[in-house]
């Protein structure tokens, strides 16, 4: 019972308000691509919308469905005031800014829509479907044309915003963005184009007095009376929609005034700069209301940690992180109470800090920056590759030489992993980061990695070989290689940029090259990486070992001749071939 409660602290302790607000917008926006796809059976013709209609309302009003969805628009309406509320600081690209405003208009638009056909059905048994709305729409009331043109624009920008806003880190983003667009223009085109012609045969067939008396009934439209009914309702939603938008506004007002009378608080950057804010702005609201560059991919949504900053002096009086903030802090390994996220922590006191990534990389909110390169959530696998003995190899050799051997071994290193299909990453003194997966699939990926370590032992030999006259001893090496999730753009200052990954797996390779050296073998490979890479479980033994930042010992596979790895993943690959 203690590990299921455990499992569900884990699962929970990554969900927040915004996670929320996300899944009430993917309920919402797939009613609201099938309404759309629904729309665009009327090129086809009345009877089309009619059977489309037809398994629209049967999936859409079933009980368990109806619920998810009428919860999933009330949170999610609820969620975008409380965000109009919350937040401090607009002065984010201006699609963030333009969906809030879009998704508070929604309800607005909507209203009298929803009142005259779901509180229509369920007041006075009204069966109001494409015939009696179409007809509303082109004959009896043709402003109402606009009004649904603009709500079903405006409702699918905002859904495509907050999809982007989801996806864009995504690693199959980029492969999957020129379709997703095709598919953002052609749907919504295709809907209003159905309707235009729906509405063109309605307007055809309301000559027909038949026509009228089958589709304008008193049971599908309903009496003058119940429709002043319905209308008093509508004004009055109305009312109290904007009454309540208007509320909030003033007490964003009230808010400002008292966060000024509670008085002000310093910020100092660690770089001479201070600032002075209200008591309850976040760090990074502070430093976009002040012009301040601060790296943040994600936009302040706390999906990234590239806004991350360490506390200068103590940080114990700090507010504790938010359950959504101590998740992303444990997800990158930032197990120091100094290290927080910008954009939630919101300091009662004066600060000082530093920021840990530079804004002028990585700004989400800076002019020309491009997802693809400022910040992109993908698995990768992740080879720490390095030299043993250089110190030693320094001591009796002339440093051109040294430099020369140093140079050689990570060509052979380097051509092994480019070779297997990984890529060279960083070359720190004698030591490299190799990694897989940027072009290729995990499994591949992890495939590639173990090749690239039998394939680097092998040059290494040719190496020692080829200086067997310049060499006391010969060259060593020690290899660790894990997988996961990390966040790869381009990191550095100015004209100085590295493309590189960052995250819990790059850590925990090398903690695992570090500890080749006590276990006595030449690569510990995690167990992450033979479980994707499909090696059978029996073919290495296996061991727990402790990972400094880890709570938890972590499985791994040490290898004490590299060589092996070749032949075990050959058999694995000539097996499934």
């Amino acid at each position: 019972m203690t590990a299921f409660k455990e499992n569900i602290k884990k699962l929970t302790l990554g969900i927040g308000v915004r996670q929320v607000r996300l899944a009430c917008g993917l309920v919402l926006f797939a009613y609201l691509v099938s309404h759309f796809v629904n729309h665009a059976l009327g090129n086809i013709s009345m009877e089309a919308l009619a059977t489309g209609v037809y398994y629209h309302v049967l999936f859409w009003r079933f009980p368990p469905v109806a619920i998810m969805f009428y919860g999933a628009a009330l949170v999610h309406t609820g969620l975008g005031i409380w965000a109009l509320y919350q937040r401090r600081e607009f002065r984010w690209k201006a699609m963030e800014p333009l969906q809030l405003v879009l998704g508070l208009s929604i309800p607005m638009l909507i209203i009298s829509h929803i009142v005259g056909v779901r509180l229509g059905q369920s007041l006075f048994d009204h069966e109001k479907l494409y015939p009696q709305e179409l007809y509303a729409f082109w004959v009896a009331r043709t402003y109402r044309i606009w009004l649904m043109t603009t709500v079903l624009i405006i409702a699918w920008i905002h859904g495509c915003i907050g999809l982007y806003f989801w996806l864009r880190m995504k690693a199959f983003f980029k492969r999957a963005a020129p379709f997703l667009l095709a598919a953002a223009v052609l749907i919504p085109t295709l809907a209003l184009l159905g309707f235009y012609q729906g509405g063109r045969s309605v307007v055809a067939d309301s000559d027909d007095p038949d026509w009228r008396i089958i589709n304008l009934s008193r049971q599908k439209v309903g009496t003058t009376a119940q429709q002043a009914v319905l209308d008093k309702i509508t004004d009055n939603l109305l009312i109290g929609y904007l009454a309540l938008v208007g509320f909030v506004l003033l007490a964003r007002g009230v808010r400002s005034l008292n966060e000024r009378r509670a008085g002000m608080i310093s910020l100092s950057y660690g770089n001479g700069r201070t600032v002075r804010v209200p008591k309850g702005l976040s760090v990074l609201e502070a430093s976009l209301r002040y012009h301040v560059p601060h790296a943040s991919v994600c936009g302040g949504r706390a999906r990234c940690s590239t806004c991350r900053i360490r506390v200068i002096g103590d940080s114990s009086s700090l507010p504790q992180p938010s359950p959504r903030e101590a998740f992303v802090l444990n997800r990158v390994g930032a197990t120091d109470p100094s290290v927080r996220l910008a954009c939630q922590l919101r300091p009662e006191a004066d600060l000082s800090f530093f920021q840990l990534f530079m804004p002028q990389v990585i700004s989400a909110n800076s002019p020309g920056s491009h997802p693809q390169r400022i910040g992109q959530e993908r698995y990768l696998v992740s080879m720490f590759v390095d030299m043993r003995g250089s110190t030693r190899l320094a001591e009796n050799q002339l440093p051109f030489d040294t430099v020369f051997i140093v140079n050689r071994f990570l060509g052979a290193v380097s051509k092994a992993v480019i070779e297997c299909g990984g890529q060279p990453n960083q070359f720190v003194g004698d030591g490299l980061l190799a990694l897989f997966g940027l072009v290729a699939d995990p499994r591949t990926a992890c495939r590639q990695a173990l090749k690239a370590a039998a394939m680097i032992a092998v040059n290494i030999d040719e190496l020692n070989q080829f200086l067997s006259h310049d060499l006391r001893e010969p060259i060593r090496f020690g290899i660790g290689i894990h997988g996961g999730e990390v966040i790869i753009g381009d990191i550095g200052y100015r004209d100085h940029m590295v493309f590189t990954a960052l995250g819990d797996a790059v850590n925990v390779a090398a903690r695992l090259q570090d500890m080749t050296k006590s276990l006595s073998c030449e690569a510990i490979v995690s167990e992450e990486i033979f479980i994707t890479a499909g090696l059978s479980a029996d073919l290495l033994p296996q061991q727990q070992v402790e990972i400094r930042g880890r709570s938890e010992p972590m499985i791994v596979r040490s290898i004490a001749d590299t060589r092996t790895l070749s032949a075990l993943v050959n058999d694995v690959e000539s097996a499934a071939a």
